[in-house]
């Protein structure tokens, strides 16, 4: 294949992805190829479901970058400094996972936060639950990692936990990286290894829309956009899971620290969080949920991929949640700031 086409087949893929709810949501997610002396990487804070319409992908030298993930150089966690800015017109920022995707010797590596690994990945048992599913697929070479703040932290860790010819990993209350020798091998090996992740999603009662839209007059807070985020407060074994804490990074960015829910006899308006990281989504128990407006574009999505993840778990199931230290480091981080300010800048999500 050409090296043009071989761009190209990227930006459809990443496309499909984004508007695939199930492999990830909102500006989450990453795509990336190899070409020449050039990693061309997703932008921070785009969306892969726009791949096809914007120009969200931009070109690092990968030579000097690779080295500076060796050095554990600080300027790898950004890599703007490897940016290859004749080809970066619109001054785009490389995604927050580049040093993630350079560790890999392989030349496409699609990062998705797939909601069939999610459901494992928050587990205790996460790295034996994987590796046992995975077993059938004769051509993966697997390894899991515990988790750790996205970006040059987790490139290392990778590149000293993988064995030569890995080309897949599942990050513990992340998500899932595969990687292949071209773009269509990539897609191929990512949907095998979603399906043999999968888990079978509990049925959940209907939500409430005309008592919660009646909770819900006068205050900050409204209905989700998609009507499967209510499970997580109609399903009670969905909202005990999601009460115990974050579950993956995401989360965090868009809606804030796990899930708020409104006690007995209060009204929405009348409702203040007390927890350090701020709540945008609010369980009305055996009714729905309710979004903060403030919410940034995104929240919706992550608001049902919360209901899809936690419906994938079975009741009682031992899991790993996110330290409220490691909430304050996700929301803190220069990073994380830089995509909520673009998200910031945005109103409506892209139509599938």
């Amino acid at each position: 294949m050409a090296g043009p086409s071989r761009l190209e087949a990227l930006v459809a893929l990443s496309a499909r992805l984004g508007r695939d709810p199930l492999k990830t949501q909102a500006a989450g997610g990453n795509t990336s190829l190899k070409q020449g002396d050039a990693l061309w990487i997703k932008a921070s804070g785009t969306w892969l479901a726009e791949a096809e319409t914007r120009d969200i992908f931009l070109p690092v030298a990968l030579a000097p970058l690779r080295a500076a993930i060796a050095a554990n150089d600080s300027r790898a966690a950004k890599a703007t400094d490897f940016v290859v800015a004749e080809d970066n017109p619109l001054g785009l920022r490389p995604s927050v996972e580049t040093s993630v995707h350079a560790v890999f010797s392989f030349a496409a590596v699609l990062h998705v936060h797939c909601i069939e690994t999610v459901a494992l990945a928050v587990r205790t048992d996460a790295a034996a639950v994987i590796a046992d599913r995975l077993r059938s697929l004769d051509d993966v070479a697997h390894c899991h990692i515990p988790y750790l703040k996205p970006g040059l932290p987790l490139a290392r860790a990778i590149q000293s936990a993988a064995r030569p010819g890995t080309n897949v990993v599942t990050l513990g209350n992340h998500g899932l990286i595969v990687a292949a020798d071209d773009v269509e091998a990539a897609g191929e090996l990512l949907g095998r290894v979603s399906k043999a992740l999968a888990s079978p999603a509990r049925a959940a009662p209907e939500a409430d829309t005309a008592a919660l839209a009646a909770l819900a007059d006068g205050s900050d807070w409204r209905l989700p956009a998609d009507p499967l985020a209510h499970a997580t407060a109609t399903d009670p074994i969905r909202l005990a899971i999601a009460l115990t804490g974050s579950l993956y990074p995401d989360h965090v960015v868009f809606l804030g620290s796990a899930v708020a829910v409104l006690p007995e006899d209060t009204r929405p308006a009348d409702f203040t969080s007390l927890a350090a990281v701020p709540q945008m989504l609010l369980a009305v128990p055996g009714k729905g949920v309710l979004i903060h407006r403030d919410v940034l574009r995104g929240g919706d999505d992550l608001a049902r991929a919360l209901a899809e993840v936690t419906g994938r778990i079975a009741e009682n199931t031992a899991l790993r949640v996110l330290t409220t230290d490691e909430e304050r480091e996700l929301f803190n981080w220069d990073a994380e700031i830089y995509r909520r300010a673009l998200a910031a800048t945005a109103t409506a999500s892209p139509q599938s």
